[in-house]
């Protein structure tokens, strides 16, 4: 009798396992960014890639940016993340806006996604390049995000420091609102352009790009090798007639490390094998490609991830 319980009751477990894993669907939260920028817009666009082609529910959720998403994986409020490549590279090394804290090595990369450039915005006629910002009102960022370090960078590219401007810590929301009110001079905005905030801003106003370019883009990058440059042609916002060369990172899927592997493989392939898909659904989808997935990565790539490159021929490195 003993034996027969034991069975039924092993059978019953087996049954329930069974059940769970054929009728359940994994649910991940992936930390995106403000509502008005490209995080946010295109994460809901992957999340239903995902969703349909992985079976992964994927709860898209506004945040800070970069860093919060990083510390939320850390913590287990999120699974996925869009993340900055530099910011990324701060994380796992424990620098700049991670000095105080320590290195956070909980996540891996699924794949860089596209470029996020810096763009410095503004509706000030006298504004025609970073040095003309000595003495203006200037929106950097909040303090410790990725925009804040990039604008610092490129700052420092121009021979200025934070101390020659009147720095604001605002967001990209913030940043135009205050534009527009005529509270501050000029934004760092850092995103993938066409960025919602920016056209908005433009439709509107006399707002245009101050190209990042010639010896400051040069130095920025002798500096800080995960910038590379980009053009961002015209047209890409409201009255914008001519090309603007700037600077950028990458914007980067991360993904915590304890993640499934065969999961992790699946959302990579979900994302990669519907580039077309998804280029016709957002503006960012065009950038996505194997090379960009694969290059300039300051982190190990997840195994699943690493797996689905490896299909392609492509080897990354993994942990």
């Amino acid at each position: 009798m003993k034996k027969k319980l034991s069975l039924i009751l092993a059978l019953v477990m087996m049954a329930g396992l069974i059940l769970t894993s054929c009728g359940g669907t994994a649910k991940m939260t992936m930390g995106t960014g403000g509502v008005q920028g490209t995080y946010y817009a295109f994460g809901g666009v992957l999340g239903q890639y995902i969703k349909n082609n992985a079976g992964v529910e994927v709860n898209v959720v506004s945040t800070d940016g970069s860093k919060a998403n990083i510390q939320g994986i850390d913590i287990g409020d999120y699974q996925l993340a869009t993340v900055q490549s530099d910011v990324m590279a701060y994380a796992w090394a424990g620098t700049n806006s991670f000095a105080d804290e320590g290195a956070i090595q909980s996540f891996r990369v699924i794949g860089g996604l596209y470029a996020e450039a810096v763009q410095l915005v503004t509706m000030d006629p006298a504004i025609k390049s970073v040095a003309d910002l000595k003495g203006k009102n200037v929106s950097i960022g909040a303090p410790g995000s990725g925009v804040y370090f990039n604008a610092i960078d490129v700052l420092a590219a121009a021979g200025l420091t934070e101390e020659d401007i009147n720095a604001q810590y605002q967001s990209f929301g913030d940043s135009t609102e205050a534009l527009k009110d005529g509270k501050i001079d000029a934004a760092f905005i850092v995103a993938g352009a066409p960025t919602p905030a920016i056209t908005e801003l433009a439709t509107t106003t006399d707002a245009y790009l101050v190209p990042i370019d010639g010896d400051i883009a040069a130095a920025v990058m002798a500096n800080c090798p995960y910038y590379t440059v980009v053009t961002i042609p015209a047209g890409t916002y409201p009255k914008q007639e001519a090309d603007v060369q700037t600077v950028t990172v990458k914007a980067t899927l991360i993904v915590s490390a304890s993640a499934d592997e065969n999961t992790v493989y699946e959302i990579t392939k979900a994302i990669f094998d519907n580039a077309s898909a998804i280029a016709a659904e957002h503006v960012k989808g065009a950038e996505l490609s194997l090379e960009n997935a694969t290059s300039g990565m300051t982190a190990p790539f997840h195994k699943g991830a690493a797996k689905y490159f490896a299909e392609k021929g492509i080897t990354v490195t993994a942990e």
